[in-house]
């Protein structure tokens, strides 16, 4: 059905269909992708195998609407993404053993900033084209202008980080050679403006949709036919191009400040919603925590600060929405994860993958979440993993911060 204008909310007949990915899944995120298959502007949906709780629709949770846009299924973090360069350097596997770890160090160190509200000050702003875009496009971005030039290049807290690793490829792929090669991986969205974004017209449209069950609230829609939901779908799109330009800054600032040409640069957004067709008909795929896979699209699926992340080639399986996950999942949330575990653990196995953490919270363990070949065996059918990519200098925010993911 279209979406309306009415506010009595009607139930439909039967649920739209979904697909389960992966074994073990939490009740809450089966129970949240339930809801939102009894959506009426619901036509179907998927859940990836890293799925775990979320507001609305569970992260990892892909649902395909008919006319409608839905905040809390776009998420918090508008087009958080992943973005990774791989750069032409000689030898790149001697380089974490080299004069040259001092550099890389630094540069993590130095050309991003972590944490809630970070941003960089004057003199050391950086500059895109999209900050001549149409920020005045409505209201709500008009009056983040300011706020998102000066967190330009910025990563923010909770799961987001910047490291270094190596990139391993089989056999040609991505247009590169098979070998082994030094890359910088960036995980984070649209930073303040963003959030401002989603809070926004999540609030707007609970109160557009007024007689909503308790369990479906969280779900409320946006009709892209009406002022609101045009409004929120031009926002959503600037915090995309936002979000893009956070990395490619990111990127760009590293490589300059080490000297490095890049071979390549692998991009995705992952917390989006986008206009596609399937089935014959066009719907709006919002893809919480899910990684666009369609045939032959490249994307980064990333582990943990211990595990690999793989560099991927979509698929295009029709009954996953032509998805796949974005991570690994969290196993557990962070309170739990303070509670069971010590920094004592996470050091000795950081320390046994010879991996260097500059900075992270305990919430972000490694053992806090799913494991990632786990994950991987259960999405073949999804993507073709075409390489490695095995951390080895993360970056990420400091203790205490507020999660912003």
């Amino acid at each position: 059905m279209k979406g309306s204008d009415h506010k009595t909310f009607k139930a439909r007949e039967a649920p739209a269909p979904y697909r389960i990915w992966g074994t073990g899944i939490e009740p809450l995120s089966l129970r949240q992708m339930q809801a939102a298959a009894d959506l009426p502007v619901a036509v179907s949906g998927a859940l990836m195998p890293d799925a775990h709780p979320g507001y609305g629709l569970p992260i990892g949770g892909v649902l395909a609407t008919d006319n409608a846009v839905i905040p809390y299924a776009v998420g918090v973090d508008i087009a958080c993404r992943m973005r990774m360069s791989v750069f032409d350097l000689a030898d790149a596997g001697s380089v974490f053993a080299s004069p040259v770890r001092e550099r890389l160090r630094s540069a993590l160190q130095n050309e991003t900033r972590f944490g809630v509200g970070s941003k960089f000050g004057k003199g050391l702003r950086r500059d895109h084209p999209v900050m001549e875009a149409d920020w005045g496009v409505t209201a709500v971005t008009a009056r983040l202008r300011d706020l998102a030039w000066t967190q330009l290049g910025t990563s923010g807290s909770g799961n987001h980080f910047v490291e270094f690793g190596l990139l391993r490829l089989e056999s040609p792929s991505a247009g590169l050679e098979a070998g082994t090669y030094l890359a910088l991986l960036s995980h984070s969205g649209s930073r303040g403006s963003g959030a401002n974004v989603a809070s926004h017209y999540s609030k707007l449209a609970k109160q557009l949709r007024p007689d909503l069950p308790d369990d479906l609230k969280n779900l409320a829609w946006l009709d892209l036919d009406s002022p609101e939901g045009q409004e929120y779908w031009h926002a959503m799109n600037l915090m995309g191009e936002y979000a893009a330009a956070n990395h490619e800054r990111i990127h760009h600032h590293v490589a300059q400040a080490l000297g490095f040409g890049v071979l390549k640069a692998v991009e995705n957004h992952h917390n989006f919603a986008w206009k596609e067709e399937h089935g014959g008909r066009e719907v709006i795929v919002h893809r919480k925590g899910a990684t666009p896979a369609g045939p032959g699209v490249l994307g980064i699926i990333p582990g943990t600060m211990a595990d690999p992340a793989f560099l991927v080639s979509g698929l295009g399986e029709a009954s996953s929405l032509r998805s796949a996950s974005h991570g690994a999942g969290r196993l557990m949330s962070r309170n739990e994860a303070r509670r069971r575990f010590t920094w004592q653990q996470a050091r000795a196995l950081l320390a046994d993958r010879n991996v260097e953490l500059l900075s992270a919270d305990l919430d972000e363990a490694p053992m806090a979440y799913k494991n990632i070949h786990e994950v991987m065996n259960a999405q073949t059918d999804l993507v073709e993993v075409l390489g490695t990519f095995t951390p080895r200098m993360v970056k990420m925010s400091p203790p205490g911060e507020r999660a912003e993911d």
